[in-house]
């Protein structure tokens, strides 16, 4: 009996080491499945999210889009011609003339480094790319990059299965696609990466309280800083989350050691730009995360000395030296500021506080459309379905807190406030939204798509726990007296009540797969139609589907490369300066950089005065040529005249007495260019250079001639001459329209001197003959005319 007791206690026990080695084999290949299975998800959303962005490819060209990436490219290939050292020491003499420009020291070098290195990399491998091809596809490919560091991050945060669900939509959501289409090469195109990446370190660096993570966090960081301004919103945004982890108790030398070696390492690394300096130590916008690395310390070493003090000296030592510490930082930082040493907020933060300053103070900056408030129908239209789904992610994280978590929840609220006051800052709150509709969809799946029946319940748990350990939790998870076996009518209202969430699952689970098709549709349909038409090449369409192209810029600037001088200096808004300099390589007075107000000051004054004055305007900048955007004929809405009065105002805030506003709208508050319109406003040179000629063409039978297609009236001054001024050329729709400058010997003689003639000739009109003389006599003498004596014939009588 002893030898037969045996022999079943070691089959048992040969069967259970079998049963759990299955299970080991079960949990190896089940991992091995998962990570097979997010390795093709991953792949899947990269290429989803490059192969998006390529509409603009396919139905145009390979081509630089907008405004500002025609001098990002300009300076890769400069740099990729000449050298990084020769980069940074670039004065460019074709922008802001007469003053010129110094690249190398006022851009976010990052963008043409990213990319001059893929283009040595590529060459070192003998696979022979043109730069401009590597600038082009530069967004797109950094788009699967954002995608995988979102995977990290909303791992971190949540769960990797949130995490695959936020990384598809972050490749192909029209929020960021908006700024990282195929030939928009600008900073953000890299930056949004960066950021991302910069965050997933973060978490890392606090969950793990490791010099590590924090030293890769700042390596980051330093990418960030070199790539985009935007950099000011992680450097405020780190130093908050310590901030607050603080006031809530839970300091722990986790997040000691990762923000003290971040914001070291990080200020360090930030300073190496050359644009940014020492601005890290002596602006007001990095202040917030010196005066938070004062107060960690201050904390850490009341935590130290905490063990040699009692309780209730402790607590008033702390609590008056920590107030001092705050007191005292503040009053260095104001001390500072007022003494010159820490510059004050500039006026782009002030905007961002208060929606009517730069209206009021700064209107260049609230000139830009993207700087404007963001409207409700941009938030659906950016980020459809997420907008709903967003709040829900946000309240389970808040629900489920810890230190990573309360970092979220700050970059949501952050971001939200930022993208409401700057339609731009759209860019920075997509990446959060993404992250918290993912998490709060995957908790809805988690919860609805578990099997809980209680067959599955027991065979899971037969499959992981022996015989003893199940009739252990039966006995743990009984009530008291409830032994008995169920009857029949509890059987049944189970099978009922099983049945109907069942169906409720089925259906939330429909439900949420309808919604993810909608947004996948959503997104196609928006990068499609809306943020793959390049601003330089425009295209309409006619009834039966067939595609006209308007190429009317490319056609005007290669115009100017080729027909004129290599030294002419072109005049236009400042919208256009880069395109000029970069298509049509010739010397521009302003650009997109408008770091010189006063210059385009003077620009928007020549607009918006009378031919004779903006004349000696342009005489003394030596401007040769005057280009002009108008699309009264096309009924292109982004033409010059929509912008003239930015540019009235913009001067009136640098030439008060000779530029009013007020003089450009009607006597009832009307901007108008009909005949109704301000005369003030019919006779400045942007008005005639825009409508010059255009009085005698009539677009169709319906409409009489000189009818403005955009503003859908009939001009008010058709009678336009130019004295100062001659047509050069105008494309074919007449949306570019450039004009040359005549030389002084040119001009007609002025209308004053012919006034002052007739004042000194009507004394020498005489009553003989009525007509002017050349000269007069002073003291002439009256000649009296004497009557003649007529002699009388006699009469004769026949």
């Amino acid at each position: 009996m002893a030898t037969s007791k045996e022999d079943v206690a070691k089959d048992t026990i040969a069967i259970k080491s079998e049963n759990r080695s299955e299970n080991r084999r079960n949990i190896t290949n089940s991992n091995a499945v998962l990570g097979l299975l997010t390795f093709v998800i991953l792949l899947l959303a990269c290429l989803a999210g490059f192969s998006s962005r390529l509409f603009a490819v396919i139905r145009f060209e390979s081509i630089i889009h907008e405004f500002d990436p025609w001098f990002n490219y300009r300076a890769t290939r400069h740099m990729v011609n000449h050298g990084f050292y020769n980069f940074l020491n670039w004065f460019d003499e074709r922008a802001w003339y007469p003053l010129g420009k110094i690249v190398g020291g006022t851009v976010y070098p990052g963008l043409m480094v990213t990319s001059g290195t893929i283009h040595w990399f590529l060459h070192a491998l003998n696979i022979p790319v043109h730069i401009r091809d590597i600038c082009v596809f530069l967004a797109p490919l950094f788009s699967g990059l954002t995608a995988l560091a979102t995977y990290g991050l909303t791992s971190e945060l949540w769960s990797s299965s949130a995490g695959l669900l936020a990384a598809c939509c972050i490749a192909i959501v029209p929020g960021y696609i908006s700024r990282s289409v195929a030939g928009s090469y600008d900073n953000e195109g890299i930056a949004i990466f960066a950021l991302i990446f910069t965050y997933y370190l973060w978490v890392k660096a606090v969950k793990n309280g490791s010099v590590s993570w924090a030293a890769l966090t700042a390596l980051s960081y330093f990418y960030m800083v070199s790539a985009w301004g935007g950099y000011v919103f992680i450097i405020n945004l780190i130093p908050l989350h310590t901030f607050v982890l603080l006031l809530m108790g839970r300091y722990s030398q986790r997040i000691f050691v990762a923000y003290s070696t971040f914001y070291i390492l990080g200020t360090l690394f930030a300073m190496q730009v050359p644009f940014v300096g020492f601005q890290p130590v002596r602006t007001s916008e990095h202040m917030a995360a010196a005066g938070t690395f004062v107060l960690l310390q201050a904390y850490a070493f009341f935590k130290y000395i905490q063990k040699t003090l009692t309780k209730q000296e402790f607590t008033s030592l702390f609590f008056f030296s920590i107030l001092a510490a705050a007191g005292g930082v503040f009053v260095s930082v104001v001390i500072l500021t007022y003494s010159g040493y820490v510059a004050p907020w500039s006026g782009r933060f002030y905007s961002l506080y208060d929606t009517g300053y730069a209206k009021i103070h700064i209107p260049i900056i609230a000139s830009v459309s993207e700087h404007q408030p963001t409207t409700w129908v941009s938030f659906f239209f950016d980020l459809h379905i997420l907008v709903c789904t967003f709040p829900a992610g946000l309240w389970f994280t808040i629900k489920d807190i810890n230190d990573e978590r309360v970092f979220i929840v700050l970059y949501a609220i952050s971001a939200v406030y930022f993208a409401g006051v700057m339609v731009r800052l759209m860019l920075t709150l997509t990446p959060v939204v993404c992250i918290l509709s993912s998490i709060a969809i995957s908790k809805l799946l988690s919860e609805y798509l578990l099997d809980e029946t209680p067959e599955r319940k027991r065979s899971v748990s037969e499959s992981e726990d022996d015989e003893e350990e199940i009739k252990r939790r039966e006995k743990l998870y009984d009530k008291a007296g409830s032994n008995k076996k169920p009857s029949s009518k509890n059987k049944k209202k189970e099978e009922d009540e099983e049945s109907v969430s069942s169906n409720l699952k089925v259906f939330v689970v429909l439900a949420i797969l309808m919604m993810l098709m909608m947004f996948a549709v959503h997104c196609t349909w928006v990068t499609s139609n809306a943020y793959s038409s390049p601003s330089i090449v425009l295209a309409s369409y006619n009834n039966d589907g067939s595609r006209n192209i308007l190429d009317d810029f490319r056609e005007a600037y290669y115009w100017l490369r080729q027909n004129t001088d290599d030294n002419a200096r072109i005049m236009s808004w400042w919208d256009y300066g880069y395109q000029i300099a970069g298509m049509g390589n010739k010397t521009t007075l302003v650009d997109n950089n408008t770091w010189n107000n006063s210059h385009i000051a003077l620009v928007g004054k020549a607009m918006s005065s009378t031919e004779s004055d903006a004349y000696t305007i342009m005489r003394s900048l030596d401007v040769n040529y005057v280009l002009v955007i108008f699309g009264g004929v096309i009924g292109y809405s982004g033409d010059d005249i929509n912008k003239f009065l930015w540019m009235v105002r913009i001067a009136e805030g640098e030439h008060p007495k000779d530029i009013k506003e007020s003089n450009y709208f009607t006597p009832q508050g009307e901007f108008r260019v009909d005949k109704a319109g301000s005369p003030t406003l019919l006779n400045c040179l942007m008005y005639k250079l825009c409508y010059y000629r255009f009085g005698d063409l009539q677009l169709d039978f319906r409409t009489p001639a000189g009818y403005d297609r955009t503003r859908n009236v009939e001009i008010g001054n058709k009678d336009i001459s130019l004295h100062h001024l001659e047509e050069a050329f105008t494309s074919e729709h007449w949306l570019v329209r450039i004009y040359r400058v005549l030389e002084p010997d040119n001009r007609i003689a002025a209308k004053s001197a012919k006034k002052s003639t007739k004042l000194k000739t009507t004394s020498t009109i005489t009553k003989k003959t009525s007509k002017k003389k050349k000269g007069s006599i002073k003291n002439k003498p009256v000649v009296k005319r004497g009557k003649r004596t007529r002699s009388k014939k006699k009469s004769t009588k026949k």
